[in-house]
C-alpha cells in the first residue's frame, strides 16, 4: 500500500537515486559500525545503509512506517519521538564504541533535534544530517555574518561542522518548499568545559535584539547576575566570537 506523506511528521521523502547515493558516500558507513538512523521514512537511505553495514538501527515516529521497517531482517526499529529517545541507552555492539547518526530530519522539529543531541555528544562519532540549508547556513556560519546567531554558537562549541552536499527540492516526494543540504558534525575531542544552561540563556539573551549594543542586552543581564569582570559589551551579538561566549561563560561559573 501506497503510504501517503502526513504534513503533522514534516514527511518529505528522498528519491533521487544520484543524491541518494552521494549522500551514502558522505556518510562511508562500515560493516560493524553501529549507525542510527533518525526518520528512514520509506527507506531510501536505509537500504543502501543496510547493505553495507549488515545492520542498523532506525527510529521512526510513524507507526505505520515503523511496522513496514520492522519486516526489514537488518532492521532494529524503535518506534517513538527523537526527543524521547535516550542515545545513551542505545549501546553499539563490538567493534564499535561510538554511534554515527544520520537521518533526513522533519524540518519542522530539526532545531529541537540538534538541541537534544547535544548532551549525548560524548558517545557519537559524528553525525549526517540531511536538513534545510538556512538552517545548515546559521549552523556553520562565522561571526560577523547575518546568518551567525544563538544555533551557531551552540553547535560550534562541540562540533566540528561542514556544509557537504546541496540537495534541490526536487530530491524529494513530495518536494519542499525550501533548498536543502547535508552537515556532517563531528563532535569536539575536548571541548571548552562550560555549563551548557548557563551558556544557552547567556547568548539566547545576547541574541535577543541583534541590532542593538550588548550593553542593552547582555550588559543588564550580566549586571543582574553580580558580574564585574571584563567583557567588551560595545559590539553586538554577532561580532563576538564562539570563543569569547564560551570565556564569558567560564568567567561567571569562576565567580559563583
Amino acid at each position: 500500500m501506497r503510504h501517503i506523506p502526513r504534513k503533522r511528521f514534516g514527511q518529505h521523502f528522498l528519491s533521487d537515486p544520484a543524491i541518494i547515493d552521494a549522500l551514502v558516500r558522505a556518510i562511508d558507513p562500515r560493516p560493524g559500525q553501529a549507525v542510527v538512523e533518525i526518520g528512514p521514512g520509506l527507506a531510501a537511505l536505509t537500504q543502501p545503509l543496510a547493505e553495507r553495514l549488515g545492520s542498523l538501527t532506525v527510529i521512526e515516529l510513524d507507526r505505520d512506517l515503523a511496522a513496514r521497517l520492522r519486516a526489514h531482517p537488518q532492521l532494529h526499529v524503535i518506534e517513538s519521538d527523537v526527543l524521547k529517545v535516550d542515545f545513551a541507552r542505545i549501546q553499539p555492539a563490538p567493534p564499535a564504541t561510538k554511534l554515527r547518526v544520520c537521518g533526513n530530519l522533519p524540518y519542522n522539529i530539526s532545531t529541537p533535534i540538534l538541541f537534544h543531541l547535544l548532551p549525548f555528544a560524548e558517545c557519537i562519532e559524528d553525525q549526517h544530517f540531511m536538513l534545510q540549508k538556512e538552517v545548515i547556513d546559521r549552523m556553520v556560519a562565522a561571526p560577523a555574518t547575518a546568518d551567525y546567531g544563538r544555533l551557531s554558537v551552540m553547535l560550534q562549541w562541540r562540533y566540528a561542522m561542514e556544509n557537504v552536499l546541496a540537495v534541490p527540492p526536487e530530491a524529494f516526494e513530495p518536494p519542499p518548499r525550501v533548498d536543502s543540504a547535508v552537515v556532517r558534525m563531528v563532535p569536539r575531542p575536548n571541548p571548552t568545559p562550560v555549563n551548557v544552561a548557563l551558556l544557552s540563556e547567556l547568548v539566547q539573551t545576547a541574541f535577543s535584539q541583534r541590532r542593538k549594543l550588548l550593553r542593552h542586552t547582555l550588559g543588564k543581564w550580566l549586571a543582574a547576575r553580580g558580574f564585574a569582570g571584563d567583557f567588551d559589551l560595545q559590539r553586538r551579538a554577532e561580532e563576538v566570537p564562539v570563543a569569547e561566549y564560551l570565556a564569558l561563560t567560564g568567567s561567571m561559573m569562576d565567580d559563583a
